[in-house]
């Protein structure tokens, strides 16, 4: 069984929604701004939540689902990342913002040193908090069964299927990325997709599933 450590349910996978993404409220003028930053596709559902003139603004995107996000509400999608890690996604578009007024719309913790920096480049960025990750109830869970393939798509899966669950010999563990696998503890081996998406995880799940 192919298991997927994620608030969303993906084909072909059994989801364990050990993560919970929390939306916040807040009124925000995005009329002065002359840029969007999205390192999450929930971002963008976020900002889609409380302000719909941001689809109006040059949107920069970390990756695949968080440009297919931006394309579905009909934002205007200008870049999207060569590589899908905060710091390497910084770098690309550094130049490209340089003294434009930029906001960062993300979530309560950041793993990347994105913010710093676009401010040390010369990005005129500000940050808003628009989501959060939190652990789901773990007395709703079904422990995951022997011999299971574990995909982790963030460090907050790791953190929260850890407080949720003992690692049983019999798994297997994929993770998304470097970020993701930094987060792992030690005793837990791992295998890395060979791209940052969700897609090549379950990919990778697959091909390992059949031996």
């Amino acid at each position: 069984m192919i298991y997927i450590l994620s608030e969303k349910n993906f084909e072909e996978t059994e989801n364990i929604p050990c993560i919970q993404i929390k939306f916040i409220a807040k009124e925000l003028d995005l009329s002065d701004f002359d840029a969007l930053v999205f390192s999450s596709k929930n971002g963008v559902e976020a900002i889609e939540r409380v302000n719909t003139d941001w689809r109006d603004i040059p949107a920069y995107s970390i990756g695949q689902g968080t440009s297919s996000a931006i394309r579905d509400y009909g934002g205007d999608l200008v870049y999207e990342a060569k590589n899908s890690y905060g710091n390497d996604f910084a770098q690309e578009i550094q130049t490209l913002l340089k003294g434009k007024k930029t906001l960062f719309l993300r979530a309560k913790v950041v793993t990347s040193s994105l913010s710093s920096i676009l401010k040390d480049a010369g990005v005129l960025l500000f940050e808003e908090v628009v989501y959060e990750t939190v652990c789901g109830d773990c007395s709703t869970l079904k422990t995951p069964e022997k011999d299971a393939i574990m995909i982790f798509s963030s460090p907050s899966t790791i953190e929260c299927f850890f407080q949720c669950f003992s690692w049983d010999e019999s798994y297997k563990a994929i993770v998304i990325g470097n970020v993701t696998a930094s987060y792992m503890p030690d005793h837990v081996p791992f295998m890395k997709a060979p791209k940052q998406t969700i897609g090549s995880c379950i990919a990778l799940a697959q091909s390992i599933s059949q031996y």
